[in-house]
């Protein structure tokens, strides 16, 4: 069992590289949380981190400023609450990346899936839930979206009715996923309106985007709107989000303030240095505009 004690000694050890920034000191990380600004409510992906126990996340998280894990499910929540920690987006309703609301012969079982879910999220006091629109096998965008218009629309009522907002990730169809249908923000966007409903918004990945179709910051300003929820990585490799790639993440960060964002930025980045939970810190500080 993962202890205080053994995650700070991880923290004095893993922050003693970043010194060049003065919140990384050794002194501060082991002693008292960091405060951050309060700009951006600051999560992690948690199967970024899935070799590292769930308490220890959440100890080095809290130290760190986060202030909730993304993509937890039920069985885990009470690990979260006792830490004091949200789950910036829930999970566990959901068939697969590749199954999602495009295609009609799944609406039933996500129907189901979905309906069971969304109350116990309400219940926790959380309110995103993840979906998917599925891969494209063959099927034009406008049948898609029409199908996901379809099958969402058979849930709204009750999201609205438990304050849970669903949202579908937008993921990149070039590199990660191939044949993915949500690859694109217009295509999301115009979902969305469909829709028309507050209850129903786009998890706006930054690396996925960057790498579907750039104008990151642009595209942020113009459809800040229908983004409830964002994701971060390095470009190129989902790495790291340092001076080693090609994004610029403050400018990001302080373009998303801009536009009075109030959910959450998780990190899902895949970290490759030695020290993953010093990357994990590093990250955050970039972040925090």
């Amino acid at each position: 069992m993962p202890t205080r004690r053994r995650v700070l000694k991880t923290l004095a050890a893993g922050t003693a590289a970043m010194l060049a920034r003065p919140s990384f000191s050794a002194e501060t990380m082991t002693n008292t949380p960091l405060v951050r600004k309060g700009n951006i409510r600051h999560s992690v992906c948690r199967w970024t981190y899935g070799d590292l126990p769930l308490e220890e996340l959440c100890v080095f998280g809290k130290q760190i400023g986060l202030s909730a894990i993304d993509l937890i499910g039920p069985k885990e929540w009470e690990v979260l609450k006792k830490h004091g920690l949200d789950s910036s987006m829930c999970n566990g309703a959901e068939i697969g990346l590749t199954k999602g609301f495009n295609d009609p012969q799944y609406h039933d079982q996500l129907v189901k899936n979905y309906s069971e879910m969304i109350p116990l999220v309400g219940k926790a006091g959380y309110k995103n839930l993840i979906c998917f629109s599925g891969n494209r096998n063959g099927m034009d965008d406008e049948t898609g979206l029409k199908n996901c218009v379809t099958g969402l629309k058979k849930l709204l009522p009750l999201a609205e009715k438990h304050g849970v907002v669903l949202q579908m990730e937008l993921f990149n169809s070039k590199v990660d996923h191939k044949d993915y249908m949500c690859d694109k923000s217009a295509w999301g966007i115009e979902l969305c309106k469909q829709l028309g409903s507050e209850n129903f918004k786009l998890l706006y990945d930054i690396y996925h985007m960057q790498i579907n179709e750039g104008d990151v910051i642009h595209t942020i300003r113009e459809g800040h709107a229908f983004f409830g929820h964002y994701h971060t990585a390095g470009v190129p490799g989902r790495n790291e989000i340092d001076e080693t790639q090609e994004l610029y993440y403050p400018a990001i960060m302080r373009a998303i303030v801009e536009t009075g964002f109030k959910g959450y930025v998780a990190q899902e980045f895949i970290p490759t240095a030695p020290d993953k939970l010093a990357s994990l810190a590093k990250a955050v500080e970039l972040c925090d505009v």
